[in-house]
């Protein structure tokens, strides 16, 4: 399992140099380029879906109780000392944000997504592996 984990954890690393690359200088470009926002929104995709795998393998490997929807899981492992409070209620955030962008619910808050896809994300996912580095 050690060995999914490492993998995952590169997978989102890569996801994260990936989006970094591809980011507009401001929110004005993102918003006159269509491809840039697409590449965006599917690398934010990308990697809340990566770390939803990554929390899943977590709690199966230390045998912890399976959560009932996705979200939970984040709360299974905010109980078990793994990640903060703030950072398991971003993460759940940011993971609302990916149903938005995914399934389009409504008209979709450029801006809020840009806030979204140059700070939150790299920050939150970056302190995930962090802290999931230091159990392995």
């Amino acid at each position: 399992m050690k060995g999914r984990i490492s993998d995952k954890i590169s997978e989102i690393e890569k996801f994260l140099e990936e989006l970094e690359s591809s980011l507009p200088t401001n929110f004005e470009e993102y918003k006159r380029d269509y491809k840039i926002r697409a590449i965006s929104e599917r690398y934010f995709e990308k990697i809340i879906e990566a770390i939803i795998d990554l929390s899943f393998m977590i709690v199966k490997e230390k045998n912890l109780k399976q959560p009932e929807h996705e979200k939970q899981v984040f709360d299974i492992l905010k109980n078990e000392g793994i990640i903060s409070e703030i950072l398991a209620t971003r993460l759940k955030d940011s993971k609302g944000m990916r149903n938005i962008i995914a399934h389009e619910y409504g008209k979709i808050d450029d801006e809020l997504v840009f806030g979204f896809i140059t700070k939150e994300i790299i920050r939150d996912a970056n302190e995930f592996i962090d802290l999931i580095k230091k159990l392995y």
